[in-house]
C-alpha cells in the first residue's frame, strides 16, 4: 500500500531578494509566503525548517499515541515540539539535529514504560526515518 500526499512551492527571483509561496494538497497551507527573510531573518511567513518541525512533531505524536494505545495505555493528551537545527559549515547548510520535546498525560503508565515507548515512537515515526540528522528526545509525563 502506498499513500501519496503532495506539497508544492512556487519561487520567483534570486535567493536573497526573491520570494515564494508554499501550499499543501489538503489546503491546510495555501500560498503561505516564504523567502530568505523568513528563513534566515525574522520576516513574516514560513520556512522549510519550521514545516519539517511541524511534520515531525505531528508524526511523532501520532506514533506515540498508537504505541501507547497498543500497550494498553491510551493517552489523554500529547504535546510535542520539534526544534530543527540548521547549521552552516564549509560545505553549506545542513539540518544537523532535531530536538523533540514531548509532554503527555497517560493514565496508569510508569515513567520507565513511557520513556521506552517514547524512544520506540522516535525510532518508528515515518518522518524520523527520513533524516540522517541526529534526533534527540526529551519526554515527560504530565500529571
Amino acid at each position: 500500500m502506498t499513500i501519496k500526499k503532495t506539497g508544492s512551492a512556487h519561487w520567483e527571483g534570486s535567493v536573497k531578494q526573491g520570494k515564494g509561496t508554499v501550499s499543501s494538497e489538503s489546503g491546510a497551507l495555501k500560498d503561505q509566503p516564504y523567502g530568505f527573510n523568513t528563513r534566515f531573518e525574522d520576516g513574516a511567513g514560513t520556512n522549510p525548517e519550521e514545516l519539517i518541525g511541524a511534520a515531525h512533531a505531528s508524526c511523532f505524536s501520532m506514533a506515540l499515541s498508537m504505541m501507547l494505545g497498543e500497550a494498553g495505555h491510551e493517552p489523554s493528551a500529547i504535546d510535542t515540539r520539534a526544534t530543527v537545527h540548521l547549521d552552516k559549515d564549509d560545505s553549506g547548510f545542513s539540518v544537523t539535529r532535531i530536538a523533540l520535546v514531548t509532554k503527555a498525560k497517560v493514565p496508569g503508565i510508569s515513567d520507565a514504560d513511557f520513556q521506552a515507548t517514547a524512544e520506540k515512537a522516535k525510532a518508528g515515526c515515518p518522518i524520523s526515518k527520513l533524516f540522517t540528522a541526529e534526533i534527540t528526545l526529551e519526554a515527560s509525563l504530565d500529571s
